[in-house]
């Protein structure tokens, strides 16, 4: 092995050990940059102890490729990343460690590169593949309606019935939190969004900047009802929002959130609840009873249909529950 970082060629897989000692020693241009993170840079000892890892990870790779250092190009590059992914029989490293690799592994080169040691950083430009996104979570219908139905316990009226109102319309609606905070009592030309309980619609501005109304059930115009009634002796005067604090001016996104968990867990529901876990019922429960994407599509506002798919599989893992549940073939027999 050289200073410039040559190794030589092992036979490991990615993720076994060289050598003796389990590993394959750095060379001394791979333990300047972390002696430079370290004393320079000051990273944090878990910082310093993952990129030590990685960069060991990319000596070792360079090794089986027979490949110095200082010569990798970025399609040897690809092809540690791609090892790395899929190491074998068993499992590669997720995109975000793959993403923690990439970013110690281009550091370095560019801290090299600054010193003039390489001329090309073969890291730069080449991104993990993307991570999949996580399933929205959705209430069961029983327990969204259960969360609906609850009548908030306070010791002012008001307050009780603001928060009915709340859940009723998010729920009921499918707003997204900012939306809903943003509504104001009555129409007009300053007003980002109202209620239109005649016509039973919300217009709201959503993301964009983009206008759209949604219907409103009976059971969120009851509840808006109750709430407009008492509003008047909660909020300041002159104050234009729709749902108010104690202090009587406009609610914010933070406060309904921790409205919204209180009023879970006064409901028994066994899980914490935030504004969008509720858009995301909404969505998904009307597209298990209509089947209607399109629909769905629309009243979320979404400008893309591929954002409104996701809940075609969370509609999917609602079937393949009750199908478990209810078909014979599906039970699995104890001791079985």
């Amino acid at each position: 092995m050289s200073a410039h970082g040559a190794v030589a060629p092992s036979t490991h897989g990615p993720d076994e050990p060289d050598g003796a000692d389990g590993a394959l020693a750095l060379p001394e241009v791979v333990l300047r940059y972390l002696e430079h993170l370290k004393v320079e840079r000051r990273v944090a000892e878990r910082t310093l102890a993952l990129y030590t890892d990685a960069l060991g990870r990319l000596v070792r790779g360079a090794a089986r490729l027979a490949v110095p250092l200082e010569r990798l190009q970025p399609h040897h590059v690809r092809m540690l990343l791609a090892q790395l992914h899929g190491a074998g029989e068993r499992p590669g490293l997720s995109p975000r460690s793959l993403a923690l690799q990439l970013s110690a592994w281009r550091g370095l080169y560019r801290w090299w590169g600054r010193r003039g040691g390489v001329a090309l950083n073969p890291v730069e430009g080449i991104r993990p593949p993307k991570a999949p996104k996580p399933l929205p979570k959705a209430l069961p219908v029983d327990q969204a309606v259960a969360l609906a139905s609850q009548l908030p316990e306070a010791s002012d009226p008001a307050l009780a019935a603001r928060d009915h109102a709340i859940v009723e319309l998010l729920y009921g609606s499918g707003l997204r939190v900012g939306e809903l905070v943003s509504l104001d009592a009555r129409p007009g030309p300053e007003a980002a969004g109202w209620v239109d309980a005649d016509d039973a619609t919300v217009h709201v501005l959503g993301k964009g900047r983009k206008r759209r109304s949604v219907p409103v059930g009976s059971h969120a115009l009851k509840a808006l009802a109750a709430w407009d009634a008492l509003r008047g002796g909660l909020a300041a005067p002159g104050e234009p929002a729709l749902f108010v604090s104690q202090r009587g001016t406009r609610l914010s996104d933070s406060q309904v959130r921790s409205r919204l968990r209180q009023l879970a867990l006064a409901a028994g529901l066994p899980t914490s609840v935030h504004p969008h876990m509720l858009r995301h019922s909404f969505a998904s429960h009307l597209l298990q009873s209509s089947g209607d994407l399109r629909a769905v599509q629309e009243l979320l506002g979404h400008a893309s249909i591929s954002t409104t798919q996701i809940y075609t599989q969370l509609d999917f893992q609602h079937l393949a529950k009750v199908y478990d549940a209810a078909h014979p073939r599906a039970r699995r027999k104890s001791g079985g």
